[in-house]
């Protein structure tokens, strides 16, 4: 019993490795599904560019409207805010507003950068987007020194239905591949600098130490598992005795619950303070000295 709940700490400390990963898996799966059974490149000129980026972009972003939709946190700032705009920078603090919407975009675009890597590393929808212009700088780089048939039968190489020779053929459709996967290990590196530097930063411009920070996220994380749960039960007992009163045709019990006010305050952006020992808007609300003032 000992090792099993070893082993299941070590896989709740390690969600988050293990959700990336997961979501590594299901882009290669899905791009390998695209690939295989939809994709076919039309190849000809006036088709192949929009095709093919289609294919390498469209979804990307739909990962990253997934992504925004369903963000938890994004939906908490976002919601009444028309109504209210104070909600979106508290205190008129727009830069943390906007660093919250960064937090945000940035989570959201994981999956899309992964979709991204891993389409341009197979390098099928990139050779038959780029294999479709006819823009004069691209037509060079491939034909260069080539007959002039090398221009008028580049958008059939994708599918090996030119009138080159097979050499010609895979030589050219080896060059689109090779620049996919140098493009798609450039946005690697690319994102994987800009996230340490990111991380750096933010450690760096950290109010609190290492160690409590990292108790920090676990208490967030914690609070909203027991606040999901939380919020079930009593929900399900709200219910129940709202039935009893209407079936049974008689005056409801005494149950109380948070009042608008109270939900506005723990639902409101958490910022920081070193003067407040609070770890969220909620554990603000119920430490106060009399939190009923806000009824």
């Amino acid at each position: 019993m000992d090792n099993f709940q070893t082993v299941l700490r070590f896989f709740m400390n390690q969600k988050a490795t293990i959700g990336y990963s997961f979501m590594a898996l299901l882009t290669i799966g899905g791009e390998r599904i695209f690939s295989m059974v939809s994709f076919q490149c039309p190849c000809n000129h006036d088709q192949n560019f929009a095709y093919g980026l289609t294919f390498l972009l469209g979804p990307g972003l739909v990962l990253l409207v997934l992504g925004l939709f369903f963000s938890s946190r994004l939906w908490r700032l976002y919601t009444g805010c028309c109504l209210n705009p104070v909600k979106l920078c508290p205190g008129g603090n727009c830069f943390t507003c906007l660093k919250v919407f960064v937090n945000i975009f940035t989570g959201a675009c994981v999956a899309p950068i992964m979709w991204l890597c891993v389409a341009l590393l197979n390098g099928t929808f990139y050779e038959c987007a780029v294999s479709g212009l006819d823009d004069n700088l691209v037509l060079d780089m491939f034909c260069k020194n080539r007959t002039l048939m090398c221009r008028e039968e580049l958008a059939r190489v994708p599918c090996s239905k030119s009138k080159l020779s097979s050499d010609l053929n895979m030589e050219l459709l080896l060059m689109f591949r090779a620049q996919s996967q140098i493009l798609g290990w450039c946005v690697i590196i690319i994102s994987a600098v800009l996230g340490l530097l990111g991380t750096c930063y933010t450690n760096c411009r950290s109010k609190v130490s290492y160690l409590q920070l990292t108790f920090w996220k676990r208490y967030v994380e914690k609070e909203k598992e027991q606040f999901d749960t939380f919020a079930m039960e009593y929900a399900s007992k709200l219910a129940e005795r709202n039935l009893k009163s209407f079936f049974e045709n008689r005056d409801p019990e005494i149950f109380p619950f948070p009042n608008h006010k109270a939900w506005e305050e723990i639902s409101a952006l958490y910022t920081f303070s070193k003067s407040e020992q609070y770890y969220s808007t909620l554990q603000r609300y119920v430490e106060r000295d009399d939190p009923r003032l806000l009824a």
